[in-house]
């Protein structure tokens, strides 16, 4: 997802946060770090087998580092993390954390979470849930697991690791979760042709109906909740017309996608999502001067987050 829902990195405030890594039985020319929040701070490297590589850099907030487009680690501000990553062929074989105590804690939960993902084969994208024919109940099941883990994991972790982290790890649970809640059931009715009644997995318009929605900046940094937060609001408006006995249509424009966020959403999960979707559309490339006017009312009207805004007066440059 890209720059989705996150904020830029301070470069003036904030202790130096170092990620280090060995990386072992990699195949490639170059190894690179690329920072979800922030276009602007990535580090890339040539692969020498044995040699350490070292990126430096001011942070104000926890930020996640993909290494090599495959592995994400999580940092503190003034963290220094070191990880050892062995490849086979060109999956990660294993990875072990060093450094500072927290960010060690923070990676070994992270990791965890992740270890038990692969552990029950649930996939991050819905489409490939599809294409093997995943069954929604079956979906869904995976989903309860997944929050019920992730919730213990983050209770053994609570003493050792930064509230950000804690909260970070739980909003890709629930993001990952109430997103299958809420879109995988009518995927699957409009690819294999079940209705959502005939797939056995309860009451679908009660599917959030204990949720409460996260607006804390780490959770709001955390692609798969921002998308979560795009797809309940067309959740929303369509349980809301369906009890009136309407449908609604999601809107297909990115005006019109921009306005309903807008009236919808406030405060930060406004920020967010207006940020997510202008951002998204500015890296496609394609008629930028469509967002012109939009950019200037978010940043008028919505932005409470001065970072979002240089992040997309530099993307527009």
């Amino acid at each position: 997802m890209g720059l989705m829902c996150l904020s830029l990195v301070s470069f003036a405030q904030g202790k130096r946060t170092v990620l280090s890594a060995n990386i072992d039985g990699y195949q490639r020319d170059m190894v690179y770090f690329d920072c979800v929040q922030s276009p602007f701070i990535r580090q890339e490297f040539h692969t020498n087998p044995g040699e350490e590589h070292v990126y430096s850099f001011n942070s104000d907030q926890m930020v996640s580092m993909i290494i090599n487009g495959r592995t994400t680690v999580l940092l503190m501000p003034g963290d220094s993390l070191h990880v050892d990553v062995q490849y086979l062929g060109k999956q990660v074989k294993n990875l072990s954390f060093s450094g500072s105590e927290s960010a060690v804690a923070a990676n070994q939960l992270y990791a965890a979470f992740n270890d038990f993902k692969k552990s029950i084969r649930y996939k991050s994208q819905l489409l490939a849930c599809i294409v093997v024919d995943v069954k929604p109940v079956d979906r869904i099941k995976d989903s309860e697991k997944l929050l019920d883990r992730a919730k213990q994991l983050v209770a053994e972790s609570k003493a050792k690791v930064a509230d950000e982290v804690a909260n970070y790890v739980m909003a890709e649970a629930e993001g990952q979760a109430f997103s299958s809640f809420i879109e995988y059931p009518p995927m699957y009715e409009e690819t294999r042709k079940l209705p959502i009644a005939q797939q056995g997995v309860g009451d679908y318009w009660n599917m959030l109906k204990d949720v409460t929605l996260r607006d804390d900046a780490a959770s709001l940094n955390c692609p798969d909740y921002c998308s979560f937060l795009l797809l309940n609001m067309a959740y929303e408006k369509s349980k809301a017309a369906q009890k009136k006995g309407e449908k609604y249509e999601r809107p297909n424009e990115l005006e019109a996608m921009f306005n309903e966020l807008a009236s919808y959403y406030d405060g930060a999960r406004r920020d967010a999502v207006l940020y997510s979707v202008l951002t998204n559309y500015i890296q496609g490339g394609k008629n930028i001067e469509r967002v012109e006017p939009l950019l200037k009312a978010y940043k008028e009207k919505y932005c409470t987050d001065k970072h979002h805004a240089d992040i997309l007066d530099a993307l527009m440059q």
